[in-house]
C-alpha cells in the first residue's frame, strides 16, 4: 500500500481554485484569505474568514472526500488516529494543538475530466460545538481510545451504544485498505445539521 500524500496535496490545491469560488459567491459578510505557510496549516488551519465590520477572524480546515470523486456520501469521517512508520498516531479530531475553528467538509466532488472539479457540496462544521456534543454523549477521548484499543485488530466498521448506526455514527477500521490504517469516527452530515453543530454553505 503506498501514501497518497503528494498525489492528494495536488488534487487539493486544484479543489481550492473551486471552493474559493464558492466561499465568494456565499459569505457575503465575510472575506477569505487562503493560508500558505506550513506552521500554519499543520496547525489546522487552510483559509481564513474574516468578518467584513467585525474584523473577527475564523480558522477553516478544509477536509475533502478525494477518494469518492463523483460519490454524494451521507456521512464524513473524522480522524481518531493513523499509523506512521507502525506508530500510532493522534488524528485531527481531538488534536489540541490545532487551532481550527470550524470544518468546512467538501462532499459530492464532481469533475468532468480528471483534476478540473466542477461541483461540490461544503458543510461547517463548528468543531467547539461538535466536541462538546461528543462529550455529552460520553464519547470522550479517552472513551474512543478505549475503543480503538480494545477493537484495534478488526477492520471495518465497529457500531458504537452511544450511536444509532444508521443515521448517526458509527466507529470505522481501516486496516487493510489504507497505508496509514486510520480509525475514524463516521458521522451523518444531516445528523450533524439537525444538532445544530454543522450547516450547508453550499
Amino acid at each position: 500500500m503506498k501514501s497518497k500524500f503528494a498525489s492528494d496535496l495536488k488534487k487539493e490545491k486544484q479543489l481550492s481554485l473551486l471552493l474559493d469560488v464558492y466561499y465568494k459567491k456565499q459569505l457575503f459578510s465575510y472575506s477569505t484569505t487562503r493560508v500558505h505557510d506550513i506552521k500554519n496549516q499543520l496547525a489546522g488551519i487552510d483559509v481564513q474568514f474574516i468578518h467584513n465590520h467585525t474584523k473577527v477572524i475564523y480558522n477553516i480546515d478544509e477536509k475533502a472526500q478525494l477518494d469518492y470523486i463523483n460519490e454524494d456520501l451521507p456521512t464524513f469521517a473524522f480522524e481518531l488516529g493513523y499509523h506512521k512508520n507502525n506508530i500510532y498516531k493522534q488524528g485531527w479530531l481531538f488534536d489540541e494543538d490545532k487551532e481550527t475553528d470550524f470544518y468546512a467538509l467538501v462532499t459530492a466532488i464532481y469533475e468532468d475530466e480528471p483534476g478540473v472539479y466542477t461541483s461540490c457540496k461544503i458543510t461547517l462544521v463548528n468543531r467547539s460545538k461538535l466536541c462538546s456534543f461528543l462529550i455529552q454523549l460520553k464519547l470522550t477521548k479517552q472513551i474512543l481510545d478505549k475503543y480503538c484499543d480494545e477493537n484495534k485488530n478488526i477492520n471495518g466498521k465497529l457500531k458504537l451504544a452511544e450511536l444509532n448506526s444508521r443515521n448517526e455514527g458509527y466507529l470505522y477500521f481501516s486496516k487493510k485498505n489504507k497505508a496509514e490504517k486510520p480509525i475514524n469516527l463516521i458521522l451523518k452530515l444531516d445528523f450533524l445539521i439537525e444538532q445544530g453543530i454543522a450547516k450547508r454553505l453550499v
